[in-house]
């Protein structure tokens, strides 16, 4: 019989000490993990602890998705999902197509970029299924431009609702500014995770991995009074399990509901297999 485990993972804050004075506020990325793990757990998944704010360290997430990779096999599944800030650094091993840019997740005490998350997805078993869910800006592939900061008329119209202002308006991103400074102070950190890994390594993976993201890499993602804007529609659509369809059909209909300017994508990666996608979420 097939395992299934789940790692959730949510931040309001980052540590300011790590981010050049930034804590980057957020609202609702911890109910999303909460959320998320409820319905893990409804769903028969073993669910872990939540990693919440603090407890989100790099190392810390790192521990985690290596212990599940020990502990699955062939056919098992792992449910991962992130809520928080996406950020970029520079693509310096050339496995990026087009902006030379890796994405990465801000994590409390520093990003883990792309690159880490795909060679953590390496240690898996092959025949493992990997179901990602990242509500951040730049989610696209979380693996492979930053928009220019949006104009107060844009948030507006993107974003505007009853809520109060400082939470509409909201969007799930680490400033352009603090990415910079972060980037040129740790740069040995982060050239030096890239460095130990290329692009043909990390193509090298034996799980197969289906990701659906809160937007596109060039997108950014609102958050919310209680769960992100795509976190939100996701469990509107599911329903408590009222949902009927597939992976692909869960992503189209919650597609149908979000802004045109936030168009949740559909990723695979890893070994093909094409019965994952036609499965029925949370399916262990």
């Amino acid at each position: 019989m097939a395992t299934g485990l789940s790692v959730h993972i949510g931040l309001n804050q980052v540590d300011p000490a790590r981010y050049d004075g930034w804590s980057g506020d957020l609202n609702a990325c911890e109910q999303d993990a909460s959320d998320m793990a409820r319905l893990a757990g409804a769903a028969g998944f073993t669910v872990t602890d939540p990693l919440l704010t603090s407890a989100a360290t790099a190392d810390a997430v790192s521990a985690a998705l290596e212990s599940a990779a020990g502990r699955l096999t062939g056919g098992d599944i792992l449910f991962l999902t992130y809520s928080g800030h996406g950020g970029q650094v520079p693509d310096l091993n050339h496995d990026e197509t087009g902006d030379r840019l890796d994405e990465t997740w801000v994590l409390y005490d520093r990003q883990l970029v792309d690159d880490e998350l795909f060679d953590l997805f390496g240690k898996f078993a092959k025949g493992v299924r990997i179901w990602l869910l990242s509500d951040s800006c730049h989610s696209g592939t979380v693996a492979k431009v930053l928009p220019e900061v949006l104009s107060p008329r844009e948030l507006d119209r993107r974003f505007s609702t009853d809520q109060p202002d400082e939470v509409a308006k909201r969007i799930r991103v680490m400033p352009l500014p603090v990415q910079s400074v972060v980037y040129k102070r740790d740069r040995a950190l982060y050239d030096g995770i890239q460095n130990t890994r290329t692009a043909k390594d990390l193509a090298e993976i034996d799980a197969t991995v289906l990701q659906i993201s809160g937007c596109q890499d060039n997108q950014t993602s609102a958050d919310g009074m209680v769960n992100g804007l795509f976190t939100g529609t996701l469990l509107d659509v599911w329903r408590d399990g009222a949902f009927e369809g597939s992976y692909r059909r869960l992503h189209r209909e919650v597609t149908k509901r979000m802004p045109p300017d936030q168009t949740p994508n559909l990723f695979q990666a890893g070994p093909p297999l094409p019965a994952f996608a036609r499965q029925r979420p949370f399916t262990i």
